[in-house]
């Protein structure tokens, strides 16, 4: 018998036949492939007789989420039947439940991971900021947006920023996050280069930035910080920086240490260096420099 006449068995009917008998109810898990990705909805192959649909709005939580971006054709899906027949033959699901599952699973691992993400400032609220990770929808309270409080938290409404996960409680879905942590990170990475670049015995001008009763911290030109000691303000006894220096002042200091990112400055090094300059030089008016000692010898009679 040629090729042609061959008589077709059973089994080249087998995922035709398993498809017919398969009874597909509401809240069923199925597995698909996409067949089609459209602005509000994808379409799924089931191997069912009967096409899946996913509905935009069924797929996430996130108001943001780029459904054209998120799936392609050939992807496969797990979503639950939320309708086993529309009225038009296709079976509706839903994919959202097992994506919050997934979600909260993944939230959990970057809480013990401390991992850092980005996500986009949805709205301010009372007290805070809200957003979404994971499709979840998640809360930034204000101590928490920046390295610094911030006072107007609408400013960060369609903002960026990378946080961290603080709380993930599933059970009362409790999404909190932290931007502040990370900010802090960057903030201090920047503040470890710059201070690798500064040299001990370096003199530059600064500006007093606050007046404390140990000391006063000086802004530098460079954008760093620094300690100005009270031991270190003047080379007479003080009782407190503020009977020598002022907010806003601009003085120059000598860098003394650089220990643990933090920069220990002095004004008396400062005028030490000076004094010893007037004492070791004698400037003439001719322009020559004679050494202190040598014009004391010239006044000395023997």
């Amino acid at each position: 018998m040629s090729e042609e006449l061959k008589t077709e068995t059973m089994a080249d009917f087998e995922k035709e036949l398993e498809a017919s008998l398969k009874r597909i109810r509401k809240g069923d898990q199925l597995t698909g492939t996409v067949i089609s990705v459209e602005e509000e909805k994808i379409r799924l192959d089931l191997k069912y007789f009967a096409e899946g649909l996913i509905y935009k709005e069924e797929l996430s939580s996130d108001p943001n989420y780029d459904l054209l971006a998120s799936v392609q054709p050939g992807d496969e899906i797990t979503a639950l039947v939320i309708q086993s027949d529309d009225g038009e033959g296709h079976v509706v699901l839903s994919r959202k439940e097992i994506s919050d599952l997934e979600a909260w699973d993944n939230l959990k691992s970057l809480l013990e991971e401390r991992t850092i993400c980005n996500v986009k400032i949805e709205k301010a609220v009372k007290g805070g900021v809200v957003t979404y990770l994971n499709g979840i929808r998640g809360f930034i309270p204000a101590s928490k947006l920046a390295a610094d409080y911030v006072e107007d938290l609408q400013v960060y409404e369609g903002k960026t920023i990378e946080v961290t996960v603080i709380t993930a409680d599933e059970e009362t879905r409790k999404l909190i996050l932290s931007g502040k942590e990370p900010a802090l990170m960057k903030r201090n990475e920047e503040t470890k280069q710059k201070i690798a670049k500064c040299q001990v015995g370096a003199v530059m001008e600064g500006t007093v930035d606050s007046i404390k009763d140990y000391g006063a911290f000086i802004n530098l030109n460079n954008g760093l910080s620094g300690l100005l000691h009270i031991s270190q303000i003047s080379s007479q006894r003080i009782k407190h920086p503020g009977a020598v220096l002022k907010e806003g002042q601009t003085v120059t200091v000598k860098i003394l240490a650089l220990n643990d990112n933090k920069i220990s400055l002095s004004m008396k090094a400062v005028e030490a260096d000076e004094e010893a300059v007037d004492v070791g030089f004698d400037y003439q008016e001719e322009g020559t420099a004679a050494t202190g000692l040598s014009a004391l010898l010239k006044e000395l009679k023997f």
